[in-house]
């Protein structure tokens, strides 16, 4: 797989956070870029922060859709193929969740957050494979979570929902690494995002440094940092593997912060 500047990357989940971090790191490193999200809004205001910084639609262009819905995964994926003419890598970055116990969580709420989650995962690589392939091939990360890795309470979907991407991150390196295709996860652990500031009270976030071995919550950056590593040619004997971002959260086990005092 080369890298230069006609290299194409697609991200989902790119109006904000983890996605729109990463599309910014492709287009520092000379990629060209698609953003898909369903948050027409927020996606259009991104776009326009591009432009406003010099990066005109030769580079990157913003698609709305909803990657649960088969149709509109093949026209995001058509639309990027005619502008850019290739995609040389997929980065399925967009997901839900719902924070709710077992006995709460309504059926609804389970099938949104897999449709998303994991449905979306499947959809958008099945359509984005055969571009790759008139290629050469490629490569693919799919955005999945220490929850997936680890339990934790009031995370019935989402956390199952991301142990099974994990796993169908396995299956497509498997299937698709025979083709010329590349397939791995990142896992992140806590990050500082909108969501997470807003949601994560005192008490949580200190929860949190108590819990992992850096004692701080990891950034945006640095989760595209690792995305965009394993998209690129330095990666190119990385295939099936799982790479948890969450400064050794889920090596540091049930941990006692009283004994990692200094």
């Amino acid at each position: 797989m080369r890298i230069d500047q006609q290299s194409v990357a697609l991200v989902t989940g790119a109006a904000r956070g983890i996605g729109l971090a990463t599309a910014r790191l492709f287009l520092e490193r000379a990629w060209r870029v698609a953003l898909i999200d369903i948050d027409e809004a927020t996606l259009a205001s991104a776009e326009a922060a591009l432009r406003d910084e010099g990066i005109g639609p030769n580079r990157a262009i913003a698609v709305p859709a909803d990657v649960s819905h088969p149709q509109q995964v093949e026209a995001c994926v058509q639309r990027t193929r005619e502008h850019f003419g290739r995609i040389d890598a997929l980065v399925n970055n967009a997901g839900v969740a719902v924070f709710k116990p077992i006995g709460e969580t309504t059926f609804h709420e389970w099938r949104h957050v897999m449709a998303t989650n994991l449905d979306g995962a499947f959809l958008m690589t099945q359509a984005v494979v055969p571009v790759m392939l008139d290629d050469g091939g490629g490569a693919i990360v799919n955005i999945a979570s220490i929850s997936g890795l680890r339990a934790s309470t009031l995370r019935v979907a989402y956390g199952t929902s991301k142990a099974a991407l994990i796993h169908l991150t396995k299956q497509q390196a498997v299937e698709y690494g025979n083709a010329g295709v590349r397939v791995n996860a990142v896992a992140p652990g806590p990050v500082e995002t909108a969501m997470a500031a807003a949601v994560h009270t005192p008490a949580i976030r200190a929860d949190y440094h108590d819990a992992i071995p850096l004692a701080r919550y990891g950034s945006e950056r640095e989760i595209a940092e690792a995305v965009v590593f394993l998209c690129s040619p330095a990666a190119s004997y990385i295939n099936g593997q799982t790479l948890a971002a969450d400064g050794g959260f889920d090596a540091a086990g049930v941990g006692l912060p009283t004994l990692r005092k200094p």
